[in-house]
């Protein structure tokens, strides 16, 4: 009888949480206004330097390639994936209390993990087309039309937003039986971890996903490139040079995205604190604050094309403001 009313209890006790805290936030006293202006003017450099070569791609029709266009689909996903975090790292800056509500967090964690899953799988999808131009030029054009690479954007979107509302489906309709989080932001695990109904289904679909969404385009990542340095030992001088033009920035973005999403892995699901506080809250937010940053950044400056069209698109409005 008192096991059954402590069940009952409990249950109660779980229908009730309707916020949720995030602990990881301390007093900053004065020092609050300063993160603000950095954070905020870091948010306001993504905004501007994602939206300057997507507007450069979309108004030269000579940047209307495979390429290009993959890139375009990249720097909207910053955009989108740094309006998940920004605002609300601003707010809880200048905010005494860090509450959200339950709702509100689940939106988070949807805006968060799409924006994660669309990033591999485009990197995915950009290895793949680097492999075609590279490996096949001849038969580049007919692999790589525009039907295809429009079908190839949508099916990333699509199925990236399509498993997080499956994920986010699931934790929401768990039991929680606290509302405290050590996190900056809200995440999937965290959630899990404080529910006291049944997560089995839970942990199932989320190595499932997982498994699909990171090692899927991890082999197709190795399979491209084992297949473009092949070639290019092979290879012309001027081949060699198209590759490395071309695979630098990739493989620079790629590298940083894993290292960023390896580093909030292990510090989400095995707790482990490798330095000091704040520099562990700034691991733990490393792949969605620099890595909106770094993309355009390596592309607008390693890519001949888009960075002699930038220069011109400066120059050009700079001389029509002065005249």
């Amino acid at each position: 009888m008192i096991s059954l009313r402590a069940n009952v209890r409990l249950r109660i006790n779980s229908t009730q949480v309707s916020y949720l805290t995030l602990s990881a936030y301390f007093d900053y006293g004065d020092l609050k206004y300063l993160f603000f202006m950095m954070v905020m003017s870091l948010y306001m450099l993504i905004v501007c330097a994602n939206v300057f070569l997507i507007v450069v791609i979309c108004m030269n029709r000579s940047l209307h390639e495979p390429m290009y266009l993959f890139l375009c689909s990249l720097f909207v996903n910053e955009l989108y994936g740094s309006t998940g975090l920004f605002p609300f790292l601003l707010v809880q800056i200048l905010s005494d209390i860090h509450t959200v509500s339950a709702s509100f967090c689940f939106l988070q964690i949807f805006c968060l993990y799409s924006y994660g899953s669309v990033e591999f799988t485009n990197l995915a999808i950009m290895s793949y087309d680097r492999y075609l131009s590279i490996c096949c030029p001849l038969q580049y054009n007919t692999h790589m039309t525009s039907n295809k690479v429009a079908m190839l954007i949508a099916v990333t979107w699509f199925y990236s937003f399509l498993i997080v509302v499956v994920t986010t489906s699931l934790s929401s309709s768990l039991q929680l039986c606290g509302n405290i989080i050590e996190k900056l932001v809200c995440t999937n695990y965290a959630i899990v971890k404080l529910a006291c109904s049944d997560t089995r289904v839970n942990n199932i679909y989320g190595l499932t996903v997982t498994l699909l969404t990171v090692f899927g385009p991890v082999i197709l990542i190795f399979y491209t490139y084992m297949r473009i340095l092949k070639v290019c030992f092979s290879g012309s001088q001027q081949t060699r040079q198209k590759a490395i033009s071309t695979c630098t920035p990739h493989l620079v973005s790629l590298l940083n995205f894993c290292l960023g999403a390896c580093f909030q892995i292990i510090m989400a699901r095995f707790d482990v604190k490798i330095a000091p506080s704040m520099l562990n809250m700034f691991l733990s937010l490393y792949y969605l604050i620099f890595q909106p940053l770094v993309n355009p950044v390596m592309y607008g400056l390693k890519m001949s094309k888009i960075r002699t069209l930038c220069k011109n698109l400066v120059i050009s409005k700079g001389l029509s403001i002065l005249l």
